[in-house]
């Protein structure tokens, strides 16, 4: 008599945010979320990668990791082969019945390669869920003890390496710098010239060993700020910086 056996149902990617350092910045849905995946998927970025496993170290002792090789390149089609490739191996899971974890910096949806993958399984029809996490830059406010925006302020995120600051520092709005990499210096020096360096805090490497806090961008030291956000508000220096203060 033949055997009939039935394939194992698919299991479900979830991208998970892991937040910008500090694991005690895990939602709990994330802590349960990675307890009970069965895979780690970790985008290989250099730093990104080992800062990201990093924070989720106590929850994932023993799994598996997959590495997820991302190119920092400029070459569209370089970079599109590596999302597939990242999303054939995680399907491959998936078929296998295991649920995996993906995990990323700060929150999914600011300026993260986790949803080049997601896009992709799921349009292969798989499932797919995103768990939401603590954004560097509310972090940094947080840090310092200064609010991002207040009453009917705007906030502009701006990303520095890869966007048009230049044309974005007249919008009146309070911002948020970040994506700076290298050229957090030359941020600093256009707003130095402008007469707004004083109205510029800047966190970097937040919740890690090496992490900055500065109330004044001028401080920050710009070749250990890779990971680093820098906020912006007008008048900030006349409105009682150092009021606040951070939790430690």
């Amino acid at each position: 008599m033949e055997t009939c056996t039935n394939a194992p149902e698919k299991g479900t990617l979830y991208g998970v945010s892991v937040g910008p350092g500090d694991p005690e910045n895990l939602t709990l849905k994330a802590v349960r979320v990675l307890k009970a995946a069965d895979v780690i998927a970790a985008p290989s970025t250099g730093r990104n990668r080992q800062t990201a496993l990093g924070i989720v170290a106590d929850y994932i002792a023993g799994k598996p990791i997959v590495d997820c090789l991302t190119p920092m390149s400029k070459d569209l089609a370089v970079v599109a082969r590596a999302h597939d490739k990242i999303a054939d191996d995680i399907c491959a899971l998936l078929d296998e019945g295991k649920d995996v974890a993906f995990i990323t910096l700060g929150d999914a949806g600011v300026y993260s390669t986790y949803y080049y993958t997601h896009e992709r399984v799921v349009a292969r029809g798989y499932r797919a869920e995103v768990v939401p996490g603590v954004t560097s830059f509310c972090d940094a406010a947080a840090r310092l003890g200064r609010p991002l925006c207040e009453g009917s302020e705007p906030l502009l995120v701006v990303p520095v390496s890869t966007g048009d600051t230049e044309a974005l520092l007249d919008v009146p709005a309070n911002k948020v710098f970040m994506k700076s990499g290298k050229a957090i210096g030359a941020l600093r020096d256009t707003l130095a010239e402008r007469g707004e360096l004083d109205d510029a805090a800047a966190v970097a490497n937040s919740g890690l060993a090496d992490e900055q806090l500065c109330e004044h961008f001028a401080d920050l030291d710009v070749e250990r700020g890779y990971f680093s956000v820098v906020l912006y508000r007008k008048g900030a220096h006349k409105a009682g910086e150092g009021e606040g203060g951070r939790l430690s």
